[in-house]
Formats: structure tokens, sequence, C-alpha cells
């Protein structure tokens, strides 16, 4: 029997689409299924398949698939969502984007200018610009200004198991977004971010099941803006800061210079991790405005594994952050920073020096952690060993109302806890000691300066 020329994955692809597009009697039957070979693209790798790929988006055919092959395109396909209507870009993993211009791939331009709220929308949206989409394809990037995807204006925007690489940005929100998803995706070795949203207003936004590695400006960043429920789970995030680049993160939020910067976020679920030799580099860093009105905050970080950088999570003038459930190991300055932070809440984290993973240059990791002018704030539960060459394992400088409980510091080098100048703070049912041989001169709780604190109930020494 003679076979179709198309691909069975391709052809599944086709009739999930399809069984979207059944009609009634009464309304007119769908357009057929397209695909860019259909408006003149080779696919060949050699080929400039750019104007071919534009007529198609250009035509309104809306379901638009990718056989497999490479498309090379030399300027970016503009996606114009008010004149194209719905668009669904779709292939199987086969086909292969190759952008050998500056600029995005793919470029979607929508007119949203409402937030998410159902009365903001204009009929038209609905009718033309919601929920575009690109599924299943690889693209990568010849050009050092290339970018994978572009979106701004868009409503719903809806990203699933792509593959960018050597691009400059895989993915860069720009202006205004609303509700848009990012699933299954890779985002791996791209000169720029991963994920970038940049000093735009987004509102409802998830991030899920992705594999974001190596890319030298950061894994996900957020720089200024107006952003808020970010929500990144069960991500694999890794490597995404260059050795000899400007100091980044794998998940950087930084509201500073935006419009109400960045508030509404949860991390949770994820192994982030690598590399230290980035300088000052962070698993995640999130940084507050400088004036004193700290709308955002309100970041929850749970059931996280994080190891192998700088610092593993870095907070500056951050408010409303929990950091609770995570595994916490090889930080080579510190395992967790936090300065000029408040409303704290670090609960039941591992804070580990595992003898097993001191291959190499794990031994020069220090971690520990250090609080500097911190206020109102809890901090239980934490159990912290091993750390060495820092004063103590847990320093608190300046501060107040703070209130420090049922943590567990084991076998830190110098001292246990180091509390400086803080006020009005309670240390309470702590277990503090080292047992190791010959640790030399030790101190379990030292304490200087500050006023109104109150120390009770803790179990201090040393095997000396």
């Amino acid at each position: 029997m003679r076979r179709h020329p198309i691909s069975l994955a391709l052809l599944a692809v086709a009739v999930s689409i399809l069984a979207v597009q059944t009609c009634r009697a009464d309304e007119p039957a769908a357009a057929p299924l397209r695909t860019v070979r259909d408006f003149g693209a080779v696919g060949d790798g050699v080929a400039d398949d750019t104007d071919a790929i534009q007529k198609a988006i250009d035509s309104g055919a809306g379901d638009l698939l990718f056989p497999r092959g490479k498309y090379r395109i030399t300027r970016p396909i503009d996606i114009d969502l008010s004149q194209n209507g719905p668009v669904g870009l779709a292939g199987t993993g086969t086909a292969k984007i190759i952008m050998a211009g500056p600029g995005p791939a793919f470029r979607f331009r929508g007119t949203h200018k409402g937030t998410a709220s159902p009365k903001t929308f204009e009929p038209a949206l609905w009718e033309h610009e919601r929920t575009p989409s690109v599924d299943g394809l690889e693209i990568v990037g010849e050009h050092e200004e290339a970018v994978g995807i572009e979106a701004g204006g868009a409503m719903q925007l809806t990203l699933t198991r792509l593959t960018v690489r050597h691009t400059l940005h895989a993915i860069h929100l720009v202006t205004r977004n609303r509700n848009v998803l990012v699933a299954n995706c890779h985002l791996y070795e791209n000169r720029g971010i991963g994920l970038f949203l940049d000093n735009l207003s987004l509102h409802q936004t998830n991030v899920n099941g992705c594999h974001i590695s190596y890319n030298g400006g950061g894994g996900i960043v957020v720089r200024g803006g107006d952003v808020r429920n970010l929500h990144v789970a069960g991500c694999d995030i890794e490597s995404n800061m260059a050795e000899d680049g400007p100091p980044t993160a794998n998940i950087l939020i930084d509201s500073q210079g935006g419009k109400a910067g960045v508030a509404e976020v949860s991390i949770t679920g994820c192994t982030i991790q690598h590399n230290h030799l980035g300088p000052d580099s962070a698993n995640i860093r999130i940084i507050g405005n400088d004036d004193s009105d700290r709308r955002w905050g309100h970041v929850t970080i749970a059931s996280n594994v994080l190891s192998d950088v700088h610092v593993n999570i870095d907070l500056c003038r951050a408010r409303g952050v929990t950091v609770v459930g995570n595994t916490f190991w090889m930080g080579f300055d510190h395992d967790l920073r936090a300065v000029d932070c408040s409303n704290l809440v670090l609960s039941a984290n591992n804070f580990d020096r595992n003898p097993h993973y001191a291959y190499g240059v794990a031994l020069q990791a220090r971690g520990g952690i250090v609080l500097e002018e911190c206020r109102d704030s809890t901090i239980t539960g934490l159990h912290v060993n091993g750390v060495h060459t820092h004063p103590a394992g847990v320093i608190i400088r300046g501060g107040s109302r703070l209130n420090i409980g049922q943590c567990t510091i084991l076998d830190c080098q110098n001292a246990g806890m180091l509390v400086e100048n803080t006020n009005r703070s309670r240390i309470s049912g702590c277990m503090i000691r080292n047992d190791t041989e010959n640790s030399g001169p030790w101190t379990a709780l030292k304490i200087t300066g500050g006023e109104d604190n109150h120390l009770s109930d803790n179990v201090l020494g040393a095997d000396q």
C-alpha cells in the first residue's frame, strides 16, 4: 500500500486540530489544513523560505503545519494578530527554523491594552487575537542578533514543546502581554536570556516543566515593568551565566526602574544549579526598587534543590518572601543572603555539606546564611551544618524584631551563630554545637551590641 508523504506524527497533529474544528451542519466547513510547503517553502536549509512562510501567515489559514525540514529565514515572520486572525504554528519536533537574520524568527503583535479581567476585552480580540500558539518546533539562530520568539500585546500566548538554541534571547516578551503559558520547552545554549520579561506589563504567567540551561545572560529574567502572578514549577534550570559576563542568575527578578515592580511569584519544585564560575552568580536573585513604596515581593520559594553558585538565594530590598522546604548545598559565598529585607519567613530548609559531594572545587564552597539590616522576620527550623571560613554558620548583622527559633546549627567553623547590633529580637530553642575533631577555638552563640533581645532554651556546646 502506498504511504502518504506526511509523517504519522504530523498527521496526529492534523487530526487533533481537525477534532476542534468540527462544525454544526448549519456552519460552513472548516478550511483544509495547510502546510508551509503549500505556500512554496522548500525546507532544505539552503533556500530562503521567508517569503513563503510570511505568505502562509498572511493568507489567514490560521492552522499552519511545518513538516519535517530545515526552514531558513532571513527576517522576522511578522504575525499581526488583528489582521491575520487566530494563529497556531505546529510541528512534531522534526521541523527546524533557522533564523539567519537579526530579530525574532516569529514576532507576534497584538492590540490588547486591558488587563486579564473579561470586562477589559474588546470583542474583536476574542475573534481575531486570542491564544496565539507555537508548538513542536526547533528554532536555531545563525545571526548574532537572532531571537527565537517575541511577543507584545498578546493575550493567552501559548508556547509548548519548543527547542530554541543559539539565539540572543530564546523567548522575549515586550511591552504588554497577558496570560502567557510556557510549557515543556528546551531553552538551551543561547547567548542572552532563556525567557526574558523585558520591562513590560505582564500578569498571569505559568512556566512549567521546562529545561532552561546554558543561557549566558540568565535563565528566567524579569527586569523592571509591572509583573504579577509569575509561577515557575517543575523546571530544571542550570548554568545560565557566562564565565566572562556580567553578574546574573538562573532566575533573576529585578524590580529596579519598574513602574510597579514584580510581585506574587512562586518558584516551586525545581532543580536550580550551576555555575560558580560566573561572577557573583546566583540561583535565585530578587532585587527590589530603591524607593520605600515596596509594591514588589510576596514571593514563595518552596521545595527546590539549589546548588553550585556563589549565592543560592540572594535577596535585596525584598518584602514578603517565604523560603520553605528547600535543599541548599555548595554555595561558594553563601547559601542564603538577605540585605535590607522585611517580612521574611525562612522555615524548614536544609543547608547541607554532604561529604560524599566533596569532589574537586566543592571543598571551596563556604555555605552559610547572612542577614543584614533585615527586620520583622521569622527564621525557624533551619538545619545548617559544615559552614567554614565565615565568622559563623549563621550571621545576623543589624536589623530588628527577628524571631529565630528551633534551628539546628552543627559543626560550623569559628562560631555557630553571630549576632551584631540587632535589636528587639528573640533566639530560642536552638541547638548549636561543634563536635568535629581539632576544631580549635569556637563559640556557639556570639552576641555583640544591640538591645532588648531575649534568649531562652538554647542548647549550646562543643566536644573540644
